[in-house]
């Protein structure tokens, strides 16, 4: 039994670091993002403008941790649910 307040805290904290560590990063290197797409993902893609304020860092936050918690909670569910 998987317990579910306990993953979702962690799974906060850890979306959290991470995109905090990845906003710094295109703040601090912009064109690592089209490398990343590129290499990492195989393909190009035009983005627009490279926006960076305090409103899209709390914005993406939020929408990251959001999609985060979704996630995680349908798979304590299906873990919680389904038999070994």
């Amino acid at each position: 039994m998987t317990n579910t307040k306990h993953l979702q805290k962690v799974t906060i904290a850890w979306i959290s670091i991470v995109w905090t560590v990845c906003f710094v990063g295109v703040a601090l290197f912009p064109n690592i993002r089209s490398a990343f797409m590129l290499y990492a993902l195989h393909t190009t893609a035009s983005w627009g403008e490279n926006v960076m304020t305090l409103t899209t860092f709390v914005s993406g936050l939020v929408i990251w941790n959001v999609i985060a918690l979704l996630t995680v909670s349908l798979f304590a569910y299906l873990f919680n649910r389904t038999k070994a």
